[in-house]
């Protein structure tokens, strides 16, 4: 068999994100074929074979490549509608114009949100898609073509909606799918397209939409297909004050003990948003190993609140960062929700001791991997991982005078 071709990168700053947070102030990178061979301080090993390129990383910091655990790539052609709504009436505003939506939409939408992350560091990108209107074509189809053109390493959260107005929920009648339907569809999604393998480009999980747009049948069954399948599972929870009054309303509990009930905690689960969890729910979720896509600019664009990041984090929760839609986070980038987790938690009952630059870098790799169930192949920098890697440049005008690299990507300007 052939040597694999290595590439070697040279004269960067590295932060690993590895269990012992790792630096180093000028180290470098071997790739060999798609995986890190070897990282450290200082040049390169002499005598290495088959090398096919030489980056001088001068001036950059490597990370880990970001992992994006939450995102609705379709809201992309809607942006900068509905910006001044809090979550419930946001998607009011918006639901009518979504049910709407085609395959040549969704591709295209997908293509947009994907090449902004891309530019932005992203490495592995997921799509909470839920909108199937009735003769739009293959969605989930399209949106697996536009991550596979884009070279993003990708998951699918195979979304629906069964709970339309009609019985209490708030997607309108016409946008949501049949109990059945969206099974069969769900299933046959994992079935075409779920890669389970070491290195795999496309993953499914399976993934109702949120309590008050599913039924409890849709998530109860949604949990057993998704185990029998052997994939992940994600839904939107605990996002705001009226997500928690309705299941008071509806259910007779909160969120946390709602999801408790249909089968939707464990450690193959992760949630969006967590915004409004108290100590119990907290505990619950670290008990069980449940995962947190933590979206700080969505959740501050629709006035959802300040997540208890460091809390659940002390607990022992994973957590990862998540873009969120375009129509709630119009930038479309997550390197910004390193910044802004940070700062954001600060404004909360931790103060200065909420989060620091490196927890952040953290949240928006190692915790992401982890949450999407994938920390043994990616979110840090280790050999024998993926080369899912990026080079930050530090040397501009905006960064070059800020005295720690990892400060510098954080903190500093975009």
């Amino acid at each position: 068999m052939a040597a694999a071709q290595r590439i070697v990168i040279e004269n960067c700053s590295i932060a690993t994100v590895d269990a012992d947070d790792t630096e180093y102030a000028t180290g470098y990178v071997v790739v060999a074929g798609n995986r890190i061979e070897s990282l450290g301080a200082g040049s390169a090993p002499d005598g290495l074979e088959n090398v096919v390129r030489r980056v001088d990383g001068t001036g950059h910091l490597a990370t880990p490549g970001l992992v994006n655990t939450h995102h609705h790539f379709y809201q992309w052609i809607t942006r900068g509608l509905a910006t001044d709504h809090n979550l419930f009436d946001w998607l009011v505003a918006l639901y009518p114009t979504w049910a709407r939506i085609d395959e040549q939409m969704v591709y295209a939408a997908a293509q947009g949100s994907l090449a902004m992350m891309a530019r932005g560091g992203v490495t592995t990108a997921m799509d909470h898609h839920y909108v199937f209107p009735k003769g739009s074509g293959d969605l989930s189809g399209a949106i697996i073509r536009a991550a596979r053109e884009a070279g993003v390493r990708f998951t699918l959260a195979r979304g629906s909606m069964d709970r339309s107005a009609k019985d209490g929920g708030l997607p309108p009648d016409f946008a949501v799918e049949t109990l059945e339907g969206a099974l069969a569809a769900t299933e046959a999604t994992v079935d075409e397209h779920h890669d389970a393998s070491f290195g795999a480009m496309t993953q499914i999980a399976v993934a109702p939409c949120s309590p008050f747009s599913v039924s409890t049948e849709l998530l109860t069954q949604g949990a057993e297909l998704a185990r029998r399948k052997g994939v992940r599972l994600h839904t939107h929870g605990s996002e705001t004050v009226e997500e928690e009054q309705f299941c008071k309303e509806l259910f007779g509990m909160g969120p946390t003990d709602y999801f408790e009930s249909t089968g939707w905690l464990g450690e193959d689960v992760w949630m969006a948003h967590c915004v409004h969890m108290n100590d119990s729910d907290i505990a619950a979720f670290a008990r069980t190993r449940t995962g947190v896509a933590h979206c700080p600019s969505s959740n501050a664009r629709l006035a959802a609140g300040i997540a208890r990041v460091p809390d659940m984090l002390a607990a022992g929760v994973p957590v990862g960062l998540g873009v969120d839609g375009t129509a709630s986070n119009e930038s479309g980038e997550l390197h910004t929700e390193l910044r802004n987790a940070l700062l954001v938690n600060r404004l909360g009952a931790h103060r200065e001791a909420a989060l620091n630059a490196r927890q952040a870098l953290r949240l928006g790799t190692f915790g992401g991997a982890q949450v999407l169930g994938r920390a043994a192949e990616i979110g840090s920098l280790e050999p024998g991982k993926l080369a899912d890697l990026v080079l930050w440049r530090l040397d501009t005008l905006a960064h070059a005078s800020i005295a720690d690299p990892v400060t510098a990507l954080v903190l500093g300007a975009a």
